[in-house]
């Protein structure tokens, strides 16, 4: 069992990113994409980091998992893919409007009771369809409708107010942020509002791969685990079919991998080692092979890894270049 002593809360400051990846076109860099990456091995100790690993920053998304854990201790009972979906960042596919249904239904609560934000779906190509289809944005099809409804459900099973389930003074906010505190193992540095209109909690991009690790190497049956285990086993649930976290998971046995806007990622394998990765300008583009780069670094077969290194740079319709990650990424 992990310590449950907390630390004091990272410093509030400007991050101290470095370069993490080139966008080089027919052999020239033509930009740079700056960032911070942390490395953690299985016994949590730090192996790898680069840029600021210890700033304050929001992880976003990225973050759900451990919003999942802290309904799970609070009584919510959920297993299997719609745990997966109340910690997701869903498509807006069918299954995920249904999958959020279902967490409403059987909380005998309705689309209404829900308090993120309408939007359109989250995928290009769902978005599109639905636009055709002459549908307007929506609380359920919004990226965060699951967590939401699963808020909404053990909020009622605890007998807390509804309407103001968001507010950061809530019991069940309260609770989020105490299990966010201990997984990460550090003091919240600030508490602001995220996309979808939940809470959102400042903490380091270390505290963040710790918890991650402190999901996966749970034992069986808490809270954690049953988290980890729905989203893996699930893994287009907690996004979507086309989505590169589903595909990441896919593709390494027992990872554990969650984004976030502004382009935050955070994996974990079965043994612990956890990567987290912050894109200063919240590109996607860096994103997905500066983390693959890590769990390189963290020891995975990079053979595993080959179809997250980058896609290519068109030019004329025919591959002039790439994003291609710095070498070695730093070392402690």
């Amino acid at each position: 069992m992990y310590s449950t002593f907390l630390a004091d809360a990272p410093v509030v400051r400007a991050p101290r990113h470095a370069p993490v990846a080139h966008l080089v076109r027919g052999g020239v860099i033509e930009g740079v994409h700056h960032g911070s990456v942390v490395v953690l091995g299985a016994d949590g100790t730090l192996k790898h980091r680069l840029g600021d690993a210890e700033a304050a920053f929001y992880p976003r998304s990225a973050v759900k998992p451990l919003q999942a854990v802290a309904m799970l201790r609070a009584g919510l009972p959920l297993d299997g893919e719609l745990l997966s979906l109340a910690a997701a960042s869903h498509s807006g596919e069918e299954r995920h409007l249904a999958g959020t249904r279902r967490i409403l239904e059987l909380a005998g609560l309705a689309e209404d009771d829900l308090r993120n934000v309408p939007d359109l779906p989250f995928d290009p190509a769902v978005r599109d369809t639905w636009v055709r289809a002459g549908r307007a944005p929506s609380r359920l099809a919004q990226n965060c409708s699951g967590k939401h409804a699963a808020m909404l459900w053990t909020a009622k099973l605890n007998g807390w107010s509804l309407p103001d389930y968001l507010d950061p003074a809530h019991p069940l906010q309260r609770a989020i942020r105490e299990t966010v505190e201990e997984l990460t193992g550090q003091r919240v540095a600030r508490v602001t509002v995220d996309g979808c209109g939940a809470p959102l909690f400042a903490i380091s991009l270390t505290g963040l791969a710790r918890a991650l690790s402190r999901v996966v190497t749970a034992a069986p049956g808490t809270p954690e685990a049953r988290v980890a285990d729905a989203m893996r086993a699930h893994a287009e649930m907690a996004s979507g079919a086309t989505r590169d976290v589903a595909a990441l998971m896919r593709a390494v046995p027992g990872l554990l991998a969650k984004d976030g806007f502004e382009g935050v990622q955070v994996a974990a394998l079965p043994d612990g080692r956890a990567v987290a990765v912050k894109i200063a300008d919240g590109a996607d583009r860096a994103r997905v092979p500066v983390a693959a780069a890590a769990l390189a670094l963290a020891g995975v077969d990079s053979a595993l890894l080959g179809e997250f290194s980058g896609a290519p740079l068109l030019g004329g319709g025919v591959p002039v270049g790439s994003v291609r990650v710095v070498d070695g990424l730093g070392a402690a």
